[in-house]
């Protein structure tokens, strides 16, 4: 059976893209991204790209970007909005993360953003194989002297860090101890129009108990911390 976030991905994409166009709105995320990377003309591979949030937030500055993902239900939600933004050269692709129907060193950036994480509660006995196989494409496709680039949750509703599940942590312990990935945190906290607004969209991804302190504490902003996950190739 599948879980909650694989059923959301598989048959809810609006929705989710109504939770995500409400993350950063400091514009923390391409701040960051910019401190790591020469993004202005480069070409990017996007892994597990969803509706295209970081995808519109590319599409703009780099040289090009194609972005792919599993599901065929996120990618009809990001065609749509991507279009609608008007800007960048960008291209969909329906790939698996760990089967990129790219040429090797065809690019200079490789970037996930929540994506990559999911390996650890979707194959809990054989994650790391998983794991290694994702990324593993993710490095054969950047050019050497590129850059490999990962955006994963540190924690919703916390303004300090920390992985919410002991796979995740064991997922970025891999990377940085045996990867030589550095990292670093940065906040991307979401802004709802109203209360009612934030209590609905928390309950539909994150579950009833952050839902239920968003109503308690009437919160229309909810703190988010993200880690970035960095390397050269």
């Amino acid at each position: 059976m599948p879980d909650h976030f694989e059923t959301i991905y598989a048959e809810h994409a609006n929705d989710y893209d109504r939770l995500v166009v409400r993350e950063d709105y400091q514009g923390n995320i391409l701040r960051a991204l910019r401190a790591i990377a020469p993004l202005d003309n480069a070409t990017v591979a996007e892994m597990g790209a969803g509706t295209g949030r970081l995808t519109r937030l590319l599409a703009p500055v780099v040289g090009s970007i194609v972005a792919m993902d599993a599901s065929a239900h996120m990618l009809k939600t990001a065609a749509s909005t991507l279009m609608g933004q008007g800007q960048g050269h960008w291209s969909l692709a329906q790939a698996d993360n760990r089967a990129l129907p790219l040429r090797s060193e065809s690019v200079d950036i490789g970037i996930e953003g929540w994506s990559f994480g999911h390996l650890a509660g979707w194959y809990p006995d054989s994650w790391r194989q998983e794991t290694h196989r994702a990324i593993g494409e993710m490095m054969r496709v950047i050019r050497p002297g590129g850059s490999a680039i990962l955006l994963e949750t540190m924690g919703t509703g916390r303004e300090t860090p920390e992985p919410p599940t002991q796979g995740l942590v064991d997922f970025y312990r891999m990377l940085e101890r045996e990867l030589g990935f550095s990292a670093t945190t940065i906040r991307t906290d979401y802004q709802f129009e109203s209360v009612g607004d934030a209590v609905e969209l928390t309950q539909f991804f994150f579950g009833d108990d952050l839902a239920q302190r968003v109503e308690q504490e009437r919160l229309t902003i909810l703190p988010e911390c993200t880690g970035i996950w960095w390397r050269k190739v």
